[in-house]
Parts: C-alpha cells; sequence; structure tokens
C-alpha cells in the first residue's frame, strides 16, 4: 500500500514496527547499515517519514547514525530493553517462550514487592478497582473472551503497581500489560482461563484491602509463578 492511501502516523509506526522486528530478529543484523535510502525504497516512503523512523529507533537504542555511513545497528547491551513497543516486537519473534521466561524472572523481582506495598498505601478507590478487574477476569474467563480477560488483567495490574505509590514501579505498568498481551495474543493462554489464577488475583486484592503485606507478596508471587509454568508448558507441548 502507497503512502498517498495510508496516514502520516499509521505509515510510521507500520515502518517502525517493520524495522524494528527485522532488528530484533537478527534478519538485519547487529553491525551492519541501514541507509534512508533503502529505507524509502523498501517501504515506499519519503525522507521525511524515514528520517523520523531512524530517530525512534535511535531512541530506542537499536541504531547510532552518523553522517555519511548511515544508522548501525547496535548490539543488545545498548537497547532500551523496557520500552513497552521492544517488548512487543522481541514478543513476536520465534524465542517468544525464552523471553517470557526472562520477563517472568524480571516481574518476579517488582511486583510481589509493589504487592505488599499497595497493602500498605492503597486507598478506597484502587481497592475497588482492583476488586472490580478480578471480578470482570471472572466473568470473562468464565466467557472465553481472552480480549476482555486481558483488559481487566491490565487494569488489575497497572492498578497494583499504582497502588503501591512508588513511581519506578508504576512506570513498569506498560511493561507488564505488555508481557500479558503477548501470551493472549500468541495463543499461549487456555481459551478458557485458569481458575486458579484468578483466585490468586482475588487473594492479593483481598490482602491489599485488609492491609497485609505478606500475604499481598506471596499470592502476587504465586500469580507469576503459574504464569511462568503455564508457558513452560505450552512451550513443552
Amino acid at each position: 500500500m502507497s503512502q498517498n492511501t495510508r496516514g502520516a502516523g499509521e505509515l510510521h509506526d507500520e515502518v517502525l514496527a517493520a524495522i524494528g522486528r527485522r532488528i530484533v530478529s537478527e534478519a538485519q543484523p547487529t553491525g551492519s547499515v541501514l541507509t534512508l535510502d533503502a529505507i524509502c525504497t523498501d517501504f515506499d516512503i519519503s525522507r521525511t517519514v524515514a528520517r523520523e523512523v531512524i530517530r525512534v529507533l535511535e531512541s530506542m537504542g537499536l541504531v547510532e547514525s552518523r553522517r555519511r555511513v548511515g544508522s548501525t545497528i547496535q548490539p543488545r547491551t545498548r537497547w532500551s530493553v523496557f520500552d513497552p513497543r521492544l517488548i512487543r516486537w522481541r514478543l513476536d519473534g520465534a524465542d517468544r517462550a525464552e523471553f517470557l521466561a526472562t520477563l517472568s524472572e524480571l516481574r518476579r523481582g517488582f511486583e510481589p514487592v509493589a504487592a505488599a506495598l499497595a497493602a500498605e498505601r492503597a486507598d478506597e478507590h484502587q481497592c475497588r478497582t482492583l476488586a472490580a478487574a478480578v471480578s470482570d477476569m471472572s466473568v470473562h474467563g468464565r466467557d472465553g473472551d481472552l480480549e476482555a480477560y486481558l483488559e481487566a488483567d491490565k487494569v488489575f495490574h497497572r492498578t497494583l503497581l499504582e497502588a503501591s505509590g512508588n513511581e519506578m514501579f508504576r512506570s513498569l505498568a506498560d511493561v507488564v500489560g505488555e508481557v500479558l498481551a503477548g501470551r493472549t495474543h500468541h495463543g499461549m493462554m487456555p481459551r478458557t482461563p485458569n481458575p486458579a489464577a484468578i483466585a490468586l488475583h482475588d487473594d492479593v486484592a483481598r490482602a491489599i484491602r485488609l492491609r497485609d503485606p505478606e500475604a499481598a507478596e506471596a499470592s502476587m508471587r504465586s500469580i507469576i509463578t503459574e504464569a511462568a509454568e503455564a508457558v513452560a508448558g505450552d512451550a513443552a507441548d
């Protein structure tokens, strides 16, 4: 489709995602060079759009640009690994299960602590939001509506991280959201979500409402363990 039939924003996002996926999959290997001319030719776009795409890739640490050289693909050690777009592209790759395991290790390092803090700091509105999200997960889980279930799950985890009162934890909400979405959109969720997982979310919400940091932390750790084991079992199958 030519750029004349697409909006500038849509065009930019499509090209950015296409090149981003090439880089994270190593189809565009580290050390290779992207040029504006090649991008314009490959995607039938203007140099203005190509420059903006390169600017975003630079901000993510995926490329480094130099005059008269082009944009050189950078090693993974330079990437902004918490960027939600980068996480989405990596989850689109062949090593999805392995990457999800890495993300589970990351979540295990901060979400249980955030849950404990939320049990000390959550306000009444946040407690009600957590309870409502669990209720929605239960309803949508029984109905097998995975997209609606996903949205409720994202609300739960975002609210929990916000309720921790820690701005660093709050900033990781989009990371968790991409993990949840990646599992759903790549067929790594059962058609009917595990009732035990929903019950664990309810345990976390209740512990936060009752101001029980230890129970909140333990239940959140169990949620992450259950999800990691489910992904590992899916990969083994």
